[in-house]
């Protein structure tokens, strides 16, 4: 039987908030979670963050009783295999404090560009840099959505949100046999994946409650406040870890 301490209530409400905000948007539960978790526990980062998105992305495709819609970001899905290598390698190279502030970075680059809205035309090109991007990012830091989700902005929220559903089923798993192959998964990865999947399930279920009830700019904005505050706090915090 699964025991929960204090500490992992904790990372179930981020991921119960992290797979409510990407059930209703397509997108958010790394960009969210990823962060905060990483500050309760590193261990949390990549492995079991990429095992959870991967649960979620199966579920929103179950859920919704879609096909896999994968012609059009079959650019991206290509580009992720590549992308995946490279990100395992720069996993590899860095040290703790260096990767973390790699992820903060990167969640704050993509907090201000979601503000900014940067339009970027959803053609073939884009799709294959972004899915590079995104396999670079996503396996290094489990932070894949933000290089994705600049090329579907102008896209129609629910092919997005059923395309990209379709591309981090597809390709999460490449991420995983990558940081498997070059031995950077957790002997437990998979255990605290399970004691989180509850998590993941109940937001997924409250998210189709909502979903044609609630304004879907509302979870957008919560979810960037909190990736700017937590992207912020990682920088400082892992800054102050080097330089002391």
């Amino acid at each position: 039987m699964l025991e929960y301490s204090s500490s992992d209530c904790l990372a179930l409400l981020i991921v119960l908030g992290g797979s409510l905000v990407q059930g209703l948007l397509g997108i958010g539960f790394g960009l969210l979670a990823a962060p905060l978790l990483y500050l309760l526990d590193p261990s949390y980062v990549p492995g079991p963050i990429l095992l959870l998105g991967f649960l979620l992305a199966c579920c929103m495709l179950l859920g919704n009783q879609q096909a896999l819609a994968w012609r059009r970001p079959m650019p991206a899905i290509l580009a992720r295999l590549p992308g995946a290598w490279c990100g395992g390698l720069l996993l590899g190279l860095l040290p703790g404090a260096w990767l973390g502030l790699l992820l903060g970075a990167c969640v704050l680059l993509a907090t201000v560009t979601s503000y900014l809205w940067l339009e970027i035309r959803c053609n073939p090109r884009n799709l294959a840099f972004a899915g590079f991007c995104s396999g670079l990012m996503g396996t290094a830091t489990s932070v894949g959505g933000p290089p994705m989700v600049l090329v579907y902005q102008t896209c129609e929220r629910l092919s997005t949100r059923n395309e990209l559903a379709t591309f981090f089923l597809l390709t999460t798993p490449v991420s995983l046999l990558v940081l498997s192959y070059q031995d950077l998964l957790p002997a437990d990865y998979l255990s605290t994946s399970c004691k989180l999947a509850p998590a993941v399930l109940a937001g997924y279920g409250i998210a189709r409650c909502l979903d044609n009830s609630i304004d879907r700019h509302s979870p957008r904005q919560l979810m960037l406040l909190l990736s700017l505050v937590a992207s912020c706090w990682l920088l400082v915090s892992n800054l102050w870890q080097l330089l002391s």
